[in-house]
């Protein structure tokens, strides 16, 4: 047991849009043996589109619409990877996947630095002290000088970084990369979709000279001096506490550097840590099993309607067919077809150790944040839902496909996309998201993958809040007079859809008895 769980590596790959997450997922993939040809985000001359993005919504506009979930073999390691969306209107399914994995690589944009989505996401993981590993991407192009992006992550990230390897010029004069770590000097030649093999090269002799030329021979042998100088020994232990991040440099989609980071990723990275519940501390070496669902995807098989509950393991070996309690329904359920994922495509497994991501069958039974156990009743905690900020009325386009669309809107809030609202004065059905681009995959995924039509009417709100209160009576009062602007959550919670900021200062201030939530988790 203890064997299983020391060898397995389950980590997220979280950046701004288009800083190259999927391009580096497809080509780890390429060294797990996964794939044999790695496929393109923006396809033109390559034909294979990337494993992750398989949704037709992803293929047609190169970006990530929700967390696929990877896993291979590699050396005697066993990784779980999940690569999630990047762009902003999907933060809350990279939120919740953040919950799920015991360690992050952050990809940087190498001549764009920082970004603000890179910001947010490295301070939920702060918040967590989950280790950091960076990779700054597409050396290959011309881009800040390396010693100012490292200071401009240690400036913007607030965390202290160490370079475990070294690019040898950028752009079109970019060489190869040293790697600090097994103090070797790897010259690759581009090749987006195949491994090349490294050179090997002592530093310190005149083979550097004869392979990357005298000016960038001295100029590695200085710089690397300098990053001596400046910046502390790298220790394993302050990168497990979260308070160091190692940096490499490399290109994703040329391959290079990419095979240093997943060589140095799983001889320092933790195997799966201890995971808080409300009542205890589980720690995944106990003899028992228990894990919670962190995300439910919809028709991952569109042939067959489907719903999968990601259900990440926390302790113990989960056993197929076994009975194990679903603790807030009081259910003992048997999984018969338990899966493990390579994005879409799945296969059934008799067992599954700490740090696995699963995927359980559901017809509506899990929601996210459900707990699964031996039979003890515990929560597992710090799934956060966020309150919308863009609101639309969902309208049936096709009166026919009525039962269609009713299917759709439940399975895809099930899956935490948006959420809905019923207004209480009208009966209208109103969605809320937090951003835009919600709204287009929503009436994207109905039309192509439910067969159901639905058209947008605007509606203008400012917030939806949650309400609850000691004092019935004042509650009652409240409902009363917000009459038109009461709704009813999937839950049959109470809300108050306020349409602006005044308005809803004005409530709090003359309600003083009502508890007014962002989020519904309270």
């Amino acid at each position: 047991m203890m064997n299983e769980i020391e060898r397995r590596r389950t980590f997220a790959i979280i950046a701004h849009p288009d800083a190259g997450k999927t391009s580096l997922t497809e080509k780890l993939l390429l060294f797990g043996g996964q794939i044999q040809v790695a496929g393109a985000v923006k396809s033109n001359k390559i034909k294979k589109t990337a494993t992750s993005d398989w949704m037709d919504i992803e293929k047609q506009r190169g970006i990530s619409v929700t967390t696929s979930v990877m896993e291979f073999d590699y050396n005697d390691y066993k990784i779980n990877i999940l690569d999630t969306p990047g762009h902003q209107d999907f933060a809350e399914d990279t939120y919740r996947t953040l919950t799920a994995v015991d360690s992050v690589i952050i990809v940087v944009d190498g001549a764009k630095g920082v970004e603000t989505q890179t910001r947010k996401l490295m301070e939920v993981c702060r918040m967590r002290n989950t280790p950091v590993i960076i990779f700054v991407n597409k050396m290959d192009r011309e881009g800040k000088d390396p010693f100012d992006l490292l200071d401009e992550l240690e400036a913007e990230l607030k965390i202290q970084v160490r370079p475990l390897s070294w690019p040898i010029n950028q752009g079109q004069r970019f060489k190869g990369v040293y790697n600090i770590y097994e103090q070797n000097l790897n010259l690759f030649t581009p090749d987006k979709q195949k491994v090349t093999e490294k050179v090997e090269v002592d530093i310190n002799s005149n083979q550097l000279e004869e392979h990357v030329g005298t000016a960038d021979a001295e100029k590695l042998r200085t710089d690397l001096e300098l990053i001596d100088g400046v910046y502390p020994e790298f220790d394993v232990q302050e990168y497990l506490d979260g308070k160091t991040a190692p940096v490499f440099f490399g290109s994703a989609l040329n391959n290079f550097g990419v095979k240093e980071l997943l060589d140095c990723f799983v001889q320092i990275a933790p195997s799966p840590r201890p995971t808080k519940a409300e009542e205890r501390v589980v720690m995944p070496e106990e003899p028992k099993f228990s894990g919670f669902i962190f995300k439910i995807t919809a028709n991952i098989d569109p042939n067959h309607r489907s719903c999968i509950a990601f259900c990440k393991v926390c302790s113990g070996k989960f056993v197929r067919n076994a009975p194990y309690l679903h603790v807030r329904q009081g259910k003992t359920l048997r999984f018969s077809s338990p899966t493990q994922f390579m994005a879409q495509k799945k296969s059934t497994i008799e067992e599954a150790y700490p740090g696995d991501i699963i995927g359980l069958p559901d017809n509506g039974t899990f929601k996210i944040g459900d707990t699964l156990t031996e039979g003890e009743v515990m929560h597992f905690r710090g799934l956060p839902s966020f309150s919308p900020e863009m609101f639309k009325y969902i309208e049936n386009a096709d009166p026919m496909k009525t039962k269609q669309l009713n299917k759709g809107i439940e399975q895809l809030m099930d899956e935490g996309v948006a959420q809905l609202f019923v207004n209480q004065f009208n009966g209208r059905k109103i969605i809320g998201t937090v951003g835009q681009l919600q709204f287009e995959v929503i009436q994207y995924r109905l039309e192509n993958e439910y067969n159901a039509k639905c058209r947008w009417e605007p509606v203008s709100l400012y917030k939806a809040c949650w309400i609850e209160s000691d004092d019935p009576q004042q509650l009652e009062a409240f409902k009363k007079r917000k009459y038109q602007y009461m709704a009813k959550d999937r839950e049959g919670r109470d809300v108050f859809l306020a349409d602006s900021g005044y308005v809803l200062q004005m409530a709090q201030a003359d309600f003083e008895h009502i508890k007014f939530h962002f989020t519904s988790e309270f």
